[in-house]
């Protein structure tokens, strides 16, 4: 079994989340892709976040209509700081063998994925895929410095890097979708629609608990 892991705060979560994951599952041949919403990101201000329970929820109400799609509570239910480290380790242990674990991240991401907790162990444990939408206003994918990823234990081998351990890098260019949570919940705080921004569970659950509004 193929499992993608993707995380984040998802605060909200908006259809440029969704897109990117859908295209990453069909292109790297996931059977399952698990969205892991953060309790508390490390390197995230926390004045505007909504509660881990909210967000949580949004990923729920975000993803039910695709049995691809499941939603991980794990670091919700964990508390505290969230690292990936820790969260791939338990999926490593919880998942029936045999099982390919790929870490779905988002080119800004991996640009500081160096500043991450045991991101050389994290590089080992399992496969990362990079999904970006453009970078720099091109269509390809993030320039990465050969001596950034001999430092993570990467040598190249024909499209894709592979880890000493086995375990490979790939970079995925997915359809651009001008949307970030961050211009959502400007728009929120305004007073103004995000509708067609976000799914409509999503968009109805925002509006009932109102969140990030005024």
């Amino acid at each position: 079994m193929r499992v993608g892991l993707f995380g984040g705060s998802f605060n909200p979560i908006h259809l440029g989340h969704l897109r990117a994951a859908e295209e990453t599952r069909e292109e790297m041949a996931l059977d399952l892709v698990y969205f892991v919403p953060a309790a508390i990101q490390p390197q995230k201000p926390q004045n505007d976040f909504a509660t881990p329970e909210h967000r949580l929820e949004m990923v729920r109400q975000a993803t039910k209509g695709n049995r691809y799609f499941m939603v991980s509570d794990a670091e919700v239910k964990r508390g505290g700081q969230s690292y990936t480290i820790d969260t791939v380790r338990m999926f490593l242990k919880s998942l029936r063998p045999p099982v390919t674990l790929l870490l779905m991240i988002g080119a800004d991401a991996f640009a500081e994925f160096e500043t991450w907790k045991e991101h050389t162990e994290l590089a080992r444990l399992c496969s990362i895929v990079v999904h970006t939408r453009h970078f720099d206003g091109e269509s390809s994918a993030p320039r990465v410095s050969l001596a950034a990823l001999q430092r993570l234990g990467y040598s190249v081998q024909g499209d894709h890097y592979v880890n000493q351990s086995g375990q490979t890098l790939s970079f995925l260019l997915t359809t651009f979708l001008p949307i970030s949570a961050t211009d959502i919940r400007r728009k929120l705080a305004q007073g103004r629609s995000v509708r067609y921004l976000v799914p409509g569970d999503v968009h109805e659950y925002i509006s009932r608990h109102g969140l990030y509004g005024p």
